[in-house]
């Protein structure tokens, strides 16, 4: 099936379900269809006419284009930048078969994204599973990817972490308010964000939650992406890290990750020795990417990176990746 781009221009600005003030910037909200028939939608900031690249932000495991309402308008004032989500969050259609809540999927999805938007090149920013996305993308199709940001995720989870994130996933007690939203949200992030105060939770929960027809709120997702999540073993993601050898890379850390080990963020280093590496005060999974030391990281980095690839480049990265792929298969990886 083809995919067609539907577009609705969505002021930033008093949008149900933004999380103004945060939303400053004027957005187009747009639809494509999926390679298995889903409507899925992601933002476009457009930027200035002359943007020398696009920039693809990727959300974590729950949430949506709405957690990048602060560093999107940030970026848009010299990029073009999409704000994907994944099937199933957001505005994205919901699956109606649970086993594709899975990155192998989402990358299909991201392919199927830049080919109905006519983007060729993309510099990718992912958070959490965005991130693993963004790594994964790099693996299968690096002649699309110009750089990538990984927001405090690496080759290994750390269990602690994933342990907090079953905790809640696809679960929800019913709440009454937004001042409910915000306390769940409070009580599930308090030690992430150690310096918020109760304006910022009620953005939080804002970017999170959706009002329901019975005049409720619940968490913004299809609570069946837990399935997968819990059907198994994380499998050995250090050779599709290692990929990321081919692009410039910029992997942010929160100083008290339960996500992202220290020992884990040291060995990419080693691993990637071009790899920039930064950590981010006071937070934990994940930075939100509004935070000065991340900001800053970003645009130095995306400063740097080439508009585009030549032709001999993107044959390059391409042969590559299928011999990488074959390798794989034949070890019995994939």
């Amino acid at each position: 099936m083809s995919s067609q781009v539907d577009t609705t221009i969505t002021p930033g600005r008093n949008v149900p379900g933004s999380s103004a003030p945060g939303a400053r910037a004027a957005f187009a909200s747009r639809f494509y269809q999926s390679s298995d028939g889903l409507q899925l939608h992601y933002r476009e900031y457009a930027g200035p006419s002359d943007a020398p690249l696009t920039v693809l932000c990727l959300p974590g495991l729950t949430r949506n284009a709405r957690d990048f309402e602060d560093l999107a308008p940030h970026l848009a004032r010299r990029y073009r930048v999409f704000c994907a989500e994944f099937r199933g969050r957001g505005l994205s259609a919901y699956a109606p078969n649970p086993a594709t809540y899975v990155p192998p999927v989402y990358v299909g999805d991201m392919a199927a994204l830049l080919k109905a938007a006519g983007v060729s090149q993309v510099a990718v920013i992912g958070t959490s599973l965005g991130g693993l996305v963004a790594t994964l993308m790099t693996a299968v199709m690096p002649a699309k990817i110009l750089g990538v940001v990984l927001n405090d995720i690496g080759p290994v989870i750390d269990p602690a972490g994933l342990a907090r994130i079953a905790g809640y996933l696809g679960k929800g007690r019913p709440l009454k308010s937004w001042e409910d939203a915000a306390a769940v949200v409070e009580d599930m992030d308090g030690v992430i964000y150690p310096d918020y105060g109760k304006a910022d939770w009620l953005r939080m929960a804002r970017r999170r939650f959706i009002a329901t027809p019975d005049g409720g709120f619940r968490p913004d997702y299809d609570f069946k992406i837990a399935e997968p999540f819990a059907g198994g073993a994380t499998p050995d993601l250090w050779p599709y890290f290692a990929r990321l050898r081919l692009v410039p890379t910029l992997a942010l850390r929160g100083a008290t990750s339960d996500i992202l080990a220290p020992e884990t963020f040291a060995r990419m280093g080693e691993v990637i020795p071009a790899l920039r590496r930064v950590e981010v005060p006071n937070r934990g999974h994940t930075p939100y990417l509004d935070e000065p030391s991340a900001l800053s990281a970003i645009d130095t980095f995306m400063a740097g990176l080439p508009p585009r690839l030549g032709m001999a480049r993107r044959i390059r990265r391409s042969l590559s990746a299928a011999g990488f792929l074959v390798r794989l298969k034949l070890a019995g990886k994939i």
